[in-house]
C-alpha cells in the first residue's frame, strides 16, 4: 500500500513540476512568439485574430505539453543537466509536432515537413527548443533542485 501512495505522490509531484516547468517556458517562448507577431496565427485555431487570444491559447498548449514533459520524462531528469538534455529533446519533438505536423492539419493545410528549413520554421524551431530547455530545468528544478 506504501509503495502505491508513494507512486501517486510521484506522479502527481511530476505533474505539478511539469506544468510549473511549461508554464513558465510557455511565458517565454509566447514573448518570443509576440516579437515575431505570430499569436495571431495560434489565435487562427480557433477562428480569432487576436495576440491575447493567441498567447492564452499557446499557454495552455504550454501547460499541457509540460504536463506530457512531468509525466514520460521528470523522473529521467535526475538533476538541472538532465532537465536540460531531456527537454531540448522534447522541445525537438513538439517542434516536428506541432508547426510541422499539428497545426498545418488542424488549419487544413496537411504537413508542413517540406517548409522544415525556411526562415519562420528555423525561429520556431529556436522556439521550441528554448520552451523545451526552460521546462526540462523547470521540471528538475521542482523535482530535485529547490529546498524543501
Amino acid at each position: 500500500m506504501m509503495d502505491v501512495v508513494h507512486q501517486q505522490q510521484s506522479v502527481s509531484q511530476r505533474i505539478i513540476a511539469g506544468v510549473i516547468g511549461g508554464l513558465v517556458g510557455g511565458v517565454v517562448f509566447g514573448m518570443m512568439m509576440a516579437m515575431m507577431g505570430m499569436l495571431p496565427m495560434i489565435a487562427s485555431m480557433v477562428g480569432s485574430s487576436s495576440a491575447v487570444v493567441g498567447f492564452l491559447i499557446h499557454m495552455v498548449i504550454s501547460a499541457i505539453i509540460g504536463t506530457g514533459f512531468g509525466l514520460f520524462l521528470g523522473g529521467q531528469s535526475t538533476d538541472l543537466r538532465q532537465g536540460l538534455l531531456w527537454g531540448l529533446g522534447y522541445g525537438f519533438l513538439w517542434w516536428i509536432l506541432g508547426p510541422l505536423v499539428l497545426m498545418p492539419l488542424m488549419m487544413g493545410m496537411g504537413v508542413q515537413f517540406g517548409a522544415a528549413f525556411t526562415p519562420p520554421m528555423l525561429m520556431s524551431l529556436v522556439g521550441h527548443l528554448v520552451y523545451g530547455a526552460i521546462t526540462g530545468i523547470g521540471c528538475a528544478w521542482y523535482l530535485h533542485g529547490r529546498s524543501r
